[in-house]
């Protein structure tokens, strides 16, 4: 039943980000998190937007332009690093309180808290439309990189900042999609090294035992497939009705991890 349940609601997930406006790591991510702990969620939902865009690639990827590749993708893999790092130092910090509710015991902790935040932050952003028209100087592109490349390395909400400050490299349509998946790429590579050599790897007895390798592998792969299949059978468009509805969901989903209820 469990596996029913989330490769349900992991292909629903992948099909909403073609309606919605929201990208597949921001809602995909918060819809784990009730499954898996936050840390799992996060490198669970990397390796299927690593998966994704290791398909973009090939479609686009000839397209890129690789001078503003280096220029944004090297930074970002640096901060990705550091943000990864930061997310597994999190994880080792004591909880910040905790409080007994319905016969069970919640912890607030500082990794659910910032990650919390930084889900209802990014929502605000995807969901303000003013975002559409949001680009910078193309000397701040390496700035770009890093503070993409360090958010996603922290939570995954890197699709934002990556679009705004490459709308005004200069590039067409094709050069900039490209450019922008092998930018991906290049922080899920940095951030996966990370996850996997930390908090991942010392997990995974636990995880073994509890048998939700199983169940993270059946996830990603319903949600990878559900993204993959509405990329080729969707036209992409934005209904705004839906939008706001599911930022009201994120922002009530982000304040129950935020209070340790998830």
């Amino acid at each position: 039943m469990e596996y029913l349940i989330i490769c349900l609601v992991a292909v629903a997930v992948a099909g909403l980000t073609f309606f919605s406006g929201f990208g597949l790591g921001t809602l995909l991510m918060p819809v784990f998190a009730l499954f898996f702990p936050v840390k799992i969620a996060i490198a669970a939902t990397a390796a299927i937007h690593l998966a994704n865009n290791i398909f973009k690639v090939l479609l686009t990827g000839r397209h890129a332009n690789l001078k503003i590749v280096l220029l944004f993708a090297l930074p970002g893999a640096a901060a990705a690093i550091f943000g990864a790092m930061l997310l597994n130092w999190f994880t080792s910090l004591p909880p910040l309180a905790s409080y007994p509710l319905w016969g069970r015991t919640h912890l607030i902790t500082v990794e659910k808290s910032v990650i919390a935040a930084l889900i209802m932050v990014f929502a605000a952003i995807e969901l303000n439309p003013s975002r559409k028209h949001l680009s910078f100087d193309l000397k701040f592109i390496p700035l770009g990189g890093l503070l993409s490349g360090f958010f996603g390395g922290l939570s995954g909400h890197q699709g934002a900042l990556r679009t705004a400050f490459l709308l005004r490299a200069g590039l067409d349509k094709n050069a900039l999609i490209g450019t922008m998946v092998i930018s991906a790429v290049v922080v899920d590579l940095a951030r996966l090294a990370v996850y996997g050599a930390t908090f991942f790897r010392q997990d995974l007895p636990a995880l073994q035992e509890q048998g939700l390798l199983g169940l993270i592998a059946a996830g990603s792969l319903a949600a990878f497939t559900g993204s993959f299949a509405g990329a080729r059978l969707l036209k992409k468009m934005t209904l705004a009705g839906l939008q706001k509805m599911i930022a009201v969901m994120l922002f009530l989903l982000a304040l129950a991890l935020g209070c340790g209820m998830v």
